[in-house]
Formats: structure tokens, sequence, C-alpha cells
């Protein structure tokens, strides 16, 4: 039997929606991003943001539907980021699908965009869908890493989550954008950084890998300091750029693979599986599956970053559980996944 997900995403500062069929088939992907608009800040204003997805919000849902060539009757729920995120941001997303759900007489899922982005692995050529009972692919070991969030979860099945570590100040994402507003390569410093590395020498500079009292915790702070520092040292000298670059993703990667490596030995993983938008940098991927020491998974880039498809996917297993959220359903902007 077929079953549709209209799923919504407006955590941050991409408007997105889509529908999937059976949690892994894309049937349509719609983001409209606000990046080149936010780059002039150097990163996302969360006022411009929540006021583009009230002028986006409705064209885009129209336009994954369009594209799905599905209707409204075609639908069996409705999906929709409600944490974590920008308060402002999500409030659209929540309102609009608490509107259509209620209109169109379907179940309404509000969704945790963390385990959205562990889901797209599960989309179209990432791990098939098999009953539950039957999948023998847990325990799992997740890195999500993003500019606002960077964790190890242990996932022993189908939204059963612990959370074995988290970053204790800046998110791996966060870390590159501000290397990169240091190094004057512009927004967003993800792809800008690798594409300034890839020029450069990752052992030009010795950057510092961070040691945390928690095993599994990540800390990115004293990183940027140190490339802050650098930067200031060097002065007026012509700053080699590609090459610090290259030390800094090189030392972000290095703690990332490091600590979900240790994971995957203690908890006796069978797959590692990468997510957020620092899931989409090439060096992580070549490390991560060159030093664990078990499969590793990806999705493709374009569903490493914020997307509907993902929050569709991630809530047709509570579809399949028989959950649904009720019409007080709120934003928590810092909903926890475990």
């Amino acid at each position: 039997m077929s079953e549709l997900i209209l799923g919504i995403e407006t955590s941050c500062d991409e408007t997105a929606a889509a529908v999937i069929e059976n949690g892994c088939r894309i049937l349509s992907n719609v983001v409209a991003s606000q990046a080149e608009m936010h780059a002039k800040y150097g990163g996302v204003f969360p006022e411009v943001a929540s006021r583009e997805h009230v002028l986006k919000i409705i064209p885009v849902i129209h336009e994954a539907l369009g594209a799905a060539k599905v209707t409204w009757k075609d639908l069996s729920a409705i999906a929709v980021t409600h944490g974590p995120g920008l308060a402002g941001s999500l409030l659209v997303g929540v309102n609009a699908a608490k509107g259509i759900a209620l209109g169109q007489n379907l179940p309404l899922l509000g969704t945790n965009h963390l385990e959205g982005h562990i889901y797209a692995n599960w989309l179209d050529a990432g791990l098939p869908y098999i009953e539950p009972e039957m999948q023998d692919v847990f325990p799992i070991v997740a890195l999500v890493a993003s500019g606002g969030h960077s964790s190890l979860v242990l996932m022993r099945g189908h939204g059963e989550y612990v959370e074995l570590g988290h970053t204790i100040d800046d998110a791996a994402g966060e870390a590159f954008d501000k290397i990169a507003r240091l190094l004057k390569l512009g927004y967003p410093g993800g792809p800008a950084i690798q594409r300034a590395a890839e020029h450069g020498d990752a052992a030009a500079f010795k950057l510092p890998r961070a040691q945390t009292k928690r095993a599994y915790d990540f800390s990115f702070s004293g990183l940027k300091t140190a490339v802050l520092n650098l930067v200031k040292k060097l002065g007026d000298e012509e700053i080699p750029v590609n090459d610090i670059a290259a030390s800094a993703q090189a030392a972000i990667v290095d703690m990332l693979v490091e600590k979900t490596q240790l994971a995957v030995e203690e908890h006796d993983a069978k797959y590692v599986l990468l997510a957020g938008g620092v899931a989409a940098n090439k060096m992580l991927r070549e490390e991560m599956k060159t030093r664990a020491s078990r499969p590793v998974l990806f999705p493709p880039p374009k569903l490493c970053v914020d997307n509907a498809s993902m929050i569709a996917a991630a809530a047709w297993r509570h579809y399949r559980a028989g959950e649904k959220s009720a019409w007080d359903l709120d934003v928590v902007p810092n909903l926890k996944l475990a």
C-alpha cells in the first residue's frame, strides 16, 4: 500500500516541502534557499528568515504537490519540523502544517529536525526500508553535524536514540562559518573552506584538537580562537588563506572522525551514518570511510542540507506506529533527540 507524507521544513533559512512515498521514495523535494540573502550578514538573520518563510511557504508546498503529481486527497499525513531551530522560522512551518492538516482532515506529525537528518540516509539510494523486526542494521552510530548541531547518537532501532555526546560550544558547521569569515571566504563557510582547502596544505599549520571531559563531546571554539590568533599574528603579511583553510578543515574532520570511530568500537555498531550539512564535506566522507571500522553511509549532498524529504521520511515511521501530534503542537527551539 502506498502511503504519501507531505513534509514541511522551515527550521532555519530554507523553506522546503516534499512528498515521500513509504518513507523512502522521493516524489518531489522543493527547497527555496535564502543563503544568498543572508550572505551579506555572514550568517542567518532570524527575523529576515522568518519573513521570507511567510512569503515562500505556500508556493513551495504547491510546487511540491505539483512536482509529485498528487492532490491533497492522495496524502496520508502532514509532517512538519517543530524543533530544534529558530523559533520564528519554525512557527511559520508549524502553523502552515496545522492549517493544512485541519482543513484536509489529515494526521499531523510534529517531527524532530535532527531525526530528519538521520533518516536522509533511508531516502532513495540509501538504506532500504525493511520491516523493523527484520532489519539487521542496528545498532548504528550516527554523526549529526551541521551549522547548529554536532552530536553523536547511538541508534538501537527506529526511533530509539541515545545521545552519546554533543558540542559544548560551537557546532562543526558554525566553526566552518566563523573561520571562513576570518579568512574572508564568504558564507556559507563549509563549502567555501572546502574549495580553498583543495589548493592548500593541511599540514602547513598545527591547529589544536580539543580534548573534552566526556569522551564523545565536541569543542571547536579553541580551534576558531587559534585561527583568529594566527591571522592576527600574520598581521600585514600575505595571509596563506588556502593553507589555513586546509589545516582548519583537517582539524575539524579529525575530531569528528576520531570520536565517531571510538563510539563505533565501544558500542559494536554495524553502520556509521553521516547526517547534516557538514556530512557533505568531501574530506569528512573520505576520512570516515578510510578510518571507520564499519561501513559508512551518507546521503547525497543535496539531502545533507536542510530539506523536507528527510522530515517526511522520519515522520513516516511514526505514522506507521500509529502516532500523531495534537492540535496544540508547538515549536521547541531546543528540542532534543534522545
